[in-house]
């Protein structure tokens, strides 16, 4: 910045003083204007050019089948909400054997139905993480089915194994199998030195 320089009415710049300012013109009598309001910055249009392809496509639909094994674990999931239900108002009633196990056995149902209920999310939205916990869970549902139908619990027993037949039908289907497959890597394909 330029100091004034005492008494020249000058700017003194880093050379010596500064060039004489030219005369200011008059000004004309304007009428007062509003403050102009800050604009802002014009976006650019990008041209339509075809896609690249290094850009992912937009995701195909989902197979039926896939589906189909979401919709079975989302049932499953409000199937164990409806058992810990049951299990908090036995607790309450007084009829768990001990009051802190189950309090514990509901927070535990209700801990799972969460766990299932995400596992369905997953398989809705074709994520391949959600292979494995489906699979899984199909094998407790049908260890417990088991375990239902040997209780003499066939109204229980007999949903949870068709809605477990229904999930893994859904998750062995071609379409999904290709669906929840993970996309090879760039890394894959790069050759070591």
């Amino acid at each position: 910045m330029a100091a004034r320089a005492k008494g020249t009415g000058r700017a003194k710049g880093p050379g010596g003083p500064a060039e004489p300012k030219a005369p200011a013109k008059p000004k004309e009598p304007t009428a007062v204007k509003a403050p102009a309001k800050p604009k802002a910055p014009a976006k650019p249009k990008a041209p339509d050019q075809p896609k690249a392809p290094d850009q992912p496509e937009p995701p195909a639909p989902r197979p039926a089948a896939l589906r189909l094994a979401a919709a079975a674990q989302a049932i499953e999931a409000v199937g164990l909400c409806v058992a810990a239900v049951f299990a908090a108002v036995s607790t309450a009633a007084g009829k768990s054997h001990q009051t802190a196990a189950g309090i514990a056995l509901t927070l535990l149902a209700f801990g799972a139905a969460a766990g299932v209920a995400a596992i369905a999310v997953g398989l809705s939205r074709a994520r391949p993480w959600s292979r494995t916990p489906a699979f899984m869970t199909q094998l407790f549902v049908v260890i417990a089915g088991i375990t239902l139908l040997d209780g003499h619990r066939p109204e229980w027993a007999v949903p949870a194994l068709l809605l477990s037949a229904a999930c893994v039908a859904g998750l062995l289907s071609p379409d999904s199998v290709r669906a929840l497959n993970r996309p090879p890597s760039a890394t894959s394909n790069v050759k070591s030195k």
